[in-house]
């Protein structure tokens, strides 16, 4: 089976058709669906319907895909193994949206100066979807909040280090009466991103520990969505205290959650992968793991309590 055919499927599926995939990959059109066409032939199973002028995976293109996407992590290992020990080609990086706006800006623009032959591609989301995305060779490796449940990060499956610590805080709309624990919160809104954040479930947890019941959960994609709802009045929020400086509100409130205590964030890669790449990124991380950006540190005027 050929590996750039491989390659074309896969890009085909991730970009959604053939015309954008053409556009990735450099190639004419034709050329993409005539290798289509090709690895279809080999396989003797159709790999797409088309519904109108989208593509749908058929049963056989499902089943092929986990295996297209292992197999061509494994021919990027191998060349990894057997070429000189210096970082270069491509990493696909996930990452919270906290991380990447507070911690990595910095530290990325380090990366790019030391290894300008390394393409590094970055991808944001809850951290269910980005441990979803290294189990599924999506992203090589992902920044992650350490779970709630530690089975969700199998130690046969994975291998990981710490890199940063956050600290949780609770913003509420200014001029809020102190919190001490969760039945003081006057709002019975929580403003989030979606399920699979684990800094929602923290969240959840400590109104639950208190019997408190959220009334409500508004789903937003970003922080400075979040703050902005916060700071209208349309409920409460609980974020890494480092995102604040990039979100500054004065209509918004922080008040300390020791009851949650600092949340460590971890760089999560598959057991066994290996990348020079990768590893001089993971040494990068943990060796600057204190705050690496202008947005890493709150502004006390801030901070409530």
């Amino acid at each position: 089976m050929d590996l750039a055919a491989l390659n074309i499927f896969r890009t085909v599926v991730r970009e959604n058709g053939v015309t954008r995939a053409a556009t990735k990959l450099n190639r004419v059109q034709s050329n993409v669906t005539t290798r289509i066409r090709q690895l279809e032939e080999q396989l003797g199973a159709e790999l797409f319907t088309r519904d109108g002028r989208r593509l749908i995976l058929t049963p056989a293109g499902e089943t092929l895909l986990p295996y297209a996407e292992r197999l061509l992590a494994l021919a990027d290992e191998a060349r990894h193994a057997v070429a000189e020990n210096r970082p270069r080609g491509r990493l696909r990086l996930g990452t919270m949206e906290s991380t990447a706006a507070s911690r990595l800006p910095r530290a990325l623009a380090e990366y790019h100066r030391r290894w300008p032959e390394v393409t590094l591609e970055l991808v944001t989301g809850v951290t269910r979807d980005l441990i979803d995305s290294v189990r599924n060779f999506e992203v090589d490796a992902a920044l992650v909040a350490k779970s709630i449940d530690a089975a969700s990060t199998p130690a046969d499956t994975f291998d990981y280090v710490p890199v940063y610590r956050e600290e949780l805080v609770l913003l509420t709309p200014s001029g809020h009466r102190p919190i001490g624990s969760a039945r003081d919160v006057a709002l019975s809104t929580l403003v989030a991103f979606e399920r699979g954040c684990e800094y929602r479930a923290y969240a959840e947890r400590w109104f639950e520990r208190d019997g408190v019941r959220i009334a409500r959960v508004l789903e937003l994609g970003s922080y400075h969505a979040i703050v902005a709802c916060v700071a209208a009045g349309a409920g409460v929020a609980i974020a890494p205290r480092a995102v604040l400086a990039c979100t500054p509100s004065e209509d918004v409130a922080v008040h300390a959650l020791p009851a949650i205590g600092p949340i460590d964030t971890l760089l999560v890669w598959r057991r066994g992968h290996f990348s020079a790449a990768l590893n001089v990124l993971r040494d990068m991380l943990t060796t600057d793991a204190a705050p690496s950006d202008a947005c890493a540190q709150a502004p006390a005027a801030l901070i409530a309590d």
